[in-house]
């Protein structure tokens, strides 16, 4: 076994060496220009003014190109037939054994470079939150994070540079580097792959050795061309970088994810520190140090980069370069109305003003006139302190402290400071949307719309304000709970439970609470008016989006629940309550006389238990609501107990929709 290995090896060995230095059986037409990669047996240079006045060369013969290229890639390669077509030269196949011979370990670590790097920053575990961080979380009851955290989420991203990555002119080519190289005019080849040896030389057959370590990547191509030149003439050279050889760096001190590792060559600072899943909770993101060969190259502050971003402080890095994170400085927490809530780090001396401009200084609706500082590791402190913007620009920050910026949004100011956008309607000379100063009232806005016209009515006027509605909404929902609860409740309480039990009782309960749900109140204020008023009420205080609306006389009294007739019937000046009752056929036997009550056209109620209703005198726009009789019929004396309290819901949602219409 091992004679076969060792003559496997002198086969390769030879190959290898026919490759490079191989005989070529090669005629050379008299018209056909010179071709790459034939040797010249003198070394000297080839004349571009006549073919025939070459030196001889024993490799050349007077039978054209038609010859047969022999050695270990002969089936890769093939030369032109033909002393009137273009003569091929070397192309990349013929390199296949010189760059398969330069597969060593140190360039297969180099094509590894991404994937190495990008396993090692997928893979990171989440960063846990530092004891600061939590500590001023749980006391704003908001989480709270480091300025800069975001960028460090794992399975984010691979911050290493891609392989299609442009090479600045200004690259130092290096050992491991591959250069792509083509060649046209009087010689022509092309895609041929030479990777950099470790003596820092590219090897272009037929031309020799050309040293590029060191060389700027935009000068190569004309050190190739320079060196190409000594045997040919008329020729053209392209040269792309292939691939980039792979560097060993060190991340150190307060990372995430300390260590070695191996980066493109065109791998910069930052690169490698978010490759390494950026400072640690206790790492620093103001001083992050590059040190080469025992030399301070850098010190970078990240801050630079994600609030300015200016990346004049970092460095293309180099194999064997240090980076050290230092430990984190002091921290603050920026909260409340600013553009970018966080924990900010402080650079020595900053100030407070400098630390709010990290976080992007104060948002729009903020009260930018103070700051709230609350320092609680210092043994005095009595909470929380106000300081001026002047105080603020002079104060060192401190670490541990909290700076909270006020809204000046969201606060009720009293009415008479409050500008003022009202909208009126109905029965005035100019009806519209009018704008006044704080403190306005009804008789300012009157006087502005042109005052009201003679068919106003402002008994049944409808003053609906913002406030009063929201207020109007609590109570409303509380109500509508509670009547939920009792109705519920009272069947599992009562004597005759299991008769009360049953599901349409229970049904009945639902409907009668989702129809209450479905309806809401309008934030209506009822106006202290008589009906013979013929002005409105001039002292009230007008607030902001008050709505006014006068409307005209009504001409109609309605009628509706347990009569016969339910309708509105035209209005006289003589009748009664009970006349209009009449008129729509009387009450019902199941009607309950008792509980009759009356909603008038400035939304007062007014019942039959407290008042002689029936014998008052209608008004323009009652409507008059007869209720069931819970009592009356042996099925509702059954179920007296639950139909009573329905019969409180049923009125109810008749009032709420009267008021809501």
């Amino acid at each position: 076994m091992l004679t076969l290995i060792a003559a496997q090896a002198r086969v390769m060995r030879a190959a290898y060496l026919s490759a490079l230095f191989g005989i070529f059986t090669v005629a050379l037409a008299a018209d056909a220009p010179a071709q790459l990669f034939t040797f010249s047996q003198t070394g000297g240079n080839n004349s571009a003014n006549n073919n025939n006045n070459r030196p001889s060369d024993p490799f050349n013969s007077a039978a054209g190109l038609g010859g047969q290229v022999t050695g270990a890639n002969a089936a890769n390669s093939q030369v032109s037939t033909g002393s009137s077509e273009s003569n091929q030269g070397f192309t990349a196949a013929d390199l296949q054994g010189h760059n398969t011979a330069l597969n060593t370990p140190q360039n297969l670590r180099d094509q590894g470079v991404s994937a190495e790097t990008s396993e090692r920053s997928i893979l990171r575990p989440t960063q846990p939150p530092s004891e600061f961080e939590t500590y001023a979380s749980t006391l704003v009851n908001k989480p709270l994070r480091r300025f800069g955290a975001e960028l460090l989420i794992p399975n984010a991203r691979n911050f290493t540079p891609p392989p299609t990555t442009a090479v600045p002119p200004d690259y130092r080519l290096n050992p491991g580097d591959q250069l792509i190289l083509g060649f046209t005019g009087s010689t022509v080849a092309d895609g041929l792959r030479l990777t950099i040896d470790a003596d820092g030389r590219i090897f272009i057959p037929r031309v020799g050795a050309v040293p590029l370590a060191g060389v700027r990547y935009g000068d190569a191509r004309d050190v190739i061309a320079q060196q190409t030149s000594r045997f040919y003439r008329n020729f053209q050279v392209s040269v792309t970088m292939g691939q980039l050889h792979g560097i060993t760096v060190y991340v150190t001190g307060f990372a995430a994810t300390p260590g070695s590792y191996t980066v493109s060559s065109l791998s910069t600072l930052v690169n490698a520190v978010l490759a390494a899943g950026g400072p640690s909770a206790g790492g620093s993101f103001r001083s992050i140090q590059l040190r080469r060969n025992d030399q301070l190259i850098s010190n970078f502050d990240l801050y630079d980069l994600l609030l300015k971003g200016d990346k004049s402080g970092d460095r293309i890095l180099e194999n064997g370069d240090i980076i050290y994170i230092a430990p984190a400085g002091p921290q603050l927490a920026v909260i409340g109305s600013v553009n970018h809530e966080a924990i900010f780090e402080a650079a020595p001396n900053d100030s407070l003003e400098t630390v709010l401009s990290y976080a992007g200084g104060t948002n729009t609706v903020a009260d930018d006139s103070r700051l709230l500082i609350l320092d609680p590791l210092r043994a005095e402190s009595v909470g929380w302190e106000t300081l001026t913007p002047e105080e603020a620009r002079t104060r060192i920050a401190t670490r541990g402290e909290i700076v909270r910026v006020l809204s000046a949004v969201g606060i009720a100011r009293p009415v008479r400071q409050q500008p003022v956008l009202v909208t009126i309607s109905g029965e005035v000379g100019r009806p519209g949307r009018y704008y006044f100063q704080p403190g306005v009232s009804i008789a300012d806005l009157l006087e502005k719309a042109g005052g009201l016209t003679p068919q106003a009515y402002p008994f049944a006027s409808v003053l609906t304000r913002e406030s009063v509605l929201q207020q109007q909404r609590i109570s409303y929902n509380r109500a509508v709970n509670d009547l939920q609860l009792l109705l519920t409740t009272q069947p599992l309480v009562s004597a005759e439970r299991n008769e009360r039990l049953q599901p349409a009782a229970l049904d009945a309960v639902q409907s009668v609470v989702q129809q209450l749900n479905a309806r809401q109140p309008d934030g209506r204020i009822v106006l202290n008016l008589t009906p013979e008023t013929k002005t409105l009420p001039t002292e009230i205080v007008l607030e902001n989006n008050d709505t006014l609306y006068v409307p005209p006389k009504p001409v109609t009294v309605g009628v509706f629940g347990s009569v016969p007739s339910p309708a509105s019937f035209r209005f006289e000046g003589a009748r009664k309550i009970r006349d209009y009752l009449a008129l729509a056929g009387g009450v019902q036997s199941l009607g309950d006389k008792s509980g009759i009550f009356v909603i008038r056209a400035n939304g007062s109620v007014i019942s039959n238990r407290h008042h002689h209703l029936l014998g008052q005198r209608a008004l323009p726009g009652d409507l008059i609501f007869v209720p069931i009789d819970a009592n009356r019929g042996e099925f509702w004396a059954r179920l007296r107990d639950i139909t009573s309290t329905l019969f409180s819901g049923f009125a109810a949602a008749a009032s709420v929709k009267v008021l809501t219409q």
